[in-house]
């Protein structure tokens, strides 16, 4: 397959500098504590009353905030200090700090009872007595271990990314040169607001301030008014649904075992702008074929499980038992054998290419020689560090299964479940990730390959439910490697990212410690102060039953088992792999085939659907508007558009922060 135009476009969009500053300073530290004090609680109650993150538009918030401030202090801030906040911010709002709240949940929930789980958790997990869960407080003695390893875990994860996350970076953007086309999109909006702060106006301010005033104007309507209203009114005025409207019910005689969903979030339809145009095409076309596809294996008996009147998440739930958990895992593994056949048709091609002035020479002397000055750490380091992490992660996870073991509650560690350890993280794990990094450096988009860990856990022959819960790493490296990638275009020295991930640890454990806690206590989660917990956490908690009882004993032939189905893997694998050779055969993009195999997912038709029109809008409408302009405006404009986004999200959710501490008196 030739390299698809868009590629160009992208490599050349936002070259890196020569020079590299340092970005962690005081300034900088006092944006960490404002956002784990302010933004993190703000994130952590939005994910349990609408299912949503703010995270992204956070991070712009921050920004915009202290380059305010910087403006009245007489001074400004610079491209590395703003891009270490931006950093800052997202990795303490990336937290999941609703993972205590939801295991607690999980222990009473009906779905683990019915699944015969509810009494299999072990205490190191999380706390089963009904009087420690009744006084809704994390300050309890048989919370301290679940709580220590979590701080364990995520002192875990930041060696793994600073490890192999930094190793794939290197490869791939070093040595291979990827072009990483999302990177411009934080690169560039950081970049406009740097512009600003030091008095500068610039196309980039200019082309940001029109996307914030649209984010605003959006997010009044989307965001605010059900937020605010919900919060002072009995009933929340609501003029879109939100985060989708479900419209199964209507289309299902037509179109039996399709859930048809309908998102109006803008937001989707500008990243359609910004992401791949072919990458779009083949989702929506993927998803063209699933919505032909789900009618006929119903007809066929395949989707027996839906029925009608279930509506839009029990659809996609019963499909993914009856069809799609296989068939995934199939699309998946055509990810992987066309990533790497993608990787030797490239090597190839470089290494055969006579034409100098277009072929791009692979140095891998790169790899341990980088750039002067860009602050990068040892390539020996950083594979120390991947394999300190997943040495300590093997050896905690066969100590608290041992502890489940003496209490009862799963087998003994055997030598093959060490050996299943050992594969998983040594080997499989950086292969995987390999392929991701690489769809990320291409693409812009990664792809999970599915139900590996699980497969794992239930092929090493462990019996109990006590493995689901242990330490063990499942990360997407990719995402690390983008914010790599993002650092050199930015001017930023790497080892300013390793001081912010020291200084910001700290803040993590407290943040998710204090206002998870201070939440629980505002009322039980779920309850009705949670809308989000109290309608999707019961479906959740029933999805990941059927996978954890996978492994009890005496349930070898359990839902999990019936759903999977090696015919309908290999269905997926062969179909994808004959879409990527047949559409290679006509010489078309490659970003059309990862979008194909993306679309034939069968669960993203409330994104897919405004990713596809935005994409048609910036490819015939904005495209012919703004020319050969219209590749950098639009990944600044979807930066403007999540800040404002973020500057209403905030303001709405401070009200209701307030309305929710107000004591109202009885008179």
């Amino acid at each position: 397959m030739k390299e698809d135009q868009e590629l160009i476009q992208f490599r050349t969009l936002m070259l890196p500098p020569n020079t590299w500053e340092s970005g962690f300073n005081l300034k900088t530290m006092i944006g960490g504590l404002f956002v784990g004090v302010v933004m993190a609680p703000a994130s952590i109650y939005m994910s349990l009353v609408m299912g949503a993150d703010i995270g992204p538009a956070a991070q712009w918030v921050t920004i915009i905030l202290f380059i305010e401030v910087a403006r009245r202090s007489f001074t400004t801030l610079k491209r590395p200090e703003i891009f270490i906040l931006y950093y800052m911010a997202g990795a303490i709002l990336s937290i999941n700090g609703g993972n205590l709240l939801y295991r607690q949940f999980l222990v009473q929930s009906e779905s683990f009872r019915q699944l015969g789980l509810a009494d299999k958790i072990p205490s190191w997990v999380v706390p089963s007595s009904p009087a420690v869960l009744g006084t809704r407080s994390f300050f309890n003695r048989a919370w301290f271990l679940p709580i220590a390893l979590a701080i364990v875990g995520q002192i875990l994860a930041r060696l793994d990314q600073f490890g192999l996350g930094y190793i794939l970076y290197r490869l791939t953007s070093d040595v291979e040169k990827l072009p990483f086309p999302m990177a411009p999109v934080g690169a560039l909006g950081i970049t406009a607001l740097a512009d600003a702060s030091s008095g500068e106006e610039t196309w980039r301010w200019r082309v940001f301030s029109f996307g914030a005033m649209l984010g605003i104007a959006f997010a009044a309507i989307y965001v605010a008014l059900p937020s605010i209203s919900g919060a002072l009114l009995p009933k929340a005025i609501s003029i879109f649904p939100i985060p989708w409207t479900d419209l199964t019910t209507y289309s299902e005689r037509a179109l039996p075992a399709v859930p048809m969903i309908l998102s109006f979030d803008l937001g989707l339809v500008i990243s359609g702008m910004v992401l791949p145009f072919w990458a779009m095409m083949g989702s929506f076309l993927g998803l063209v074929l699933i919505t032909a596809a789900n009618p006929v294996l119903y007809h066929a008996g395949i989707l027996h499980t839906w029925k009608p009147g279930v509506g839009a998440v029990m659809t996609i739930n019963s499909n993914l038992l009856d069809f799609y958990l296989s068939w995934s895992i199939g699309l998946a593994c055509a990810i992987a054998v066309i990533g790497f056949f993608h990787v030797a048709a490239s090597l190839l091609r470089r290494r055969n290419d006579m034409d100098a002035t277009a072929r791009t020479t692979m140095d891998w002397r790169t790899l341990f020689r980088p750039p002067q000055g860009r602050g990068d750490i040892s390539i020996w380091l950083a594979f120390g560090f991947y394999v300190l992490a997943a040495t300590v992660n093997i050896l905690v996870a066969c100590w608290l299964l041992n502890m489940a073991h003496a209490g009862g509650m799963g087998s003994a560690v055997t030598t093959t479940l060490v050996l299943v350890f050992c594969f998983y993280a040594l080997i499989y794990t950086p292969f995987v990730n390999y392929v991701m990094t690489r769809m990320e450096g291409i693409v812009g988009m990664t792809v999970q390959v599915p139900f590996v860990r699980e497969a794992a856990f239930i092929l090493s022959g462990y019996k109990g439910a006590a493995i689901w819960f242990t330490q063990f790493p499942g990360y997407n490296y990719a995402s690390q490697a983008l914010y790599f990638r993002q650092t050199e275009l930015i001017g930023t020295k790497i080892s300013s990212l390793l001081k912010a991930e020291i200084f910001i640890l700290p803040i993590i454990v407290l943040t998710t410690l204090v206002f998870s806690q201070f939440v629980w206590h505002i009322a039980p989660i779920p309850s009705g102060a949670f809308p989000y917990t109290q309608k999707m956490w019961e479906v959740l908690a029933f999805r990941d039953g059927i996978t954890i009882s996978s492994t009890l004993p005496g349930n070898s032939h359990g839902p999990f088992f019936e759903a999977f189905v090696p015919a309908y893997i290999l269905a997926g694998l062969l179909i994808a792999l004959l879409a990527y050779f047949g559409l290679s055969f006509f010489g078309l993009p490659i970003l059309l085939v990862y979008g194909l195999i993306r679309g034939m997912d069968g669960s993203l038709p409330n994104v897919i659907l405004p990713q596809f029109l935005g994409a048609l809008l910036g490819r015939y409408y904005f495209s012919r508007k703004f020319g050969s302009n219209w590749p950098k405006y639009r990944v600044v404009f979807f930066a403007g558009f999540s800040c404002g986004v973020g500057l209403i999200g905030m303001l709405s959710l401070g009200i209701v922060f307030m309305s929710k501490s107000v004591i109202q008196s009885q008179y």
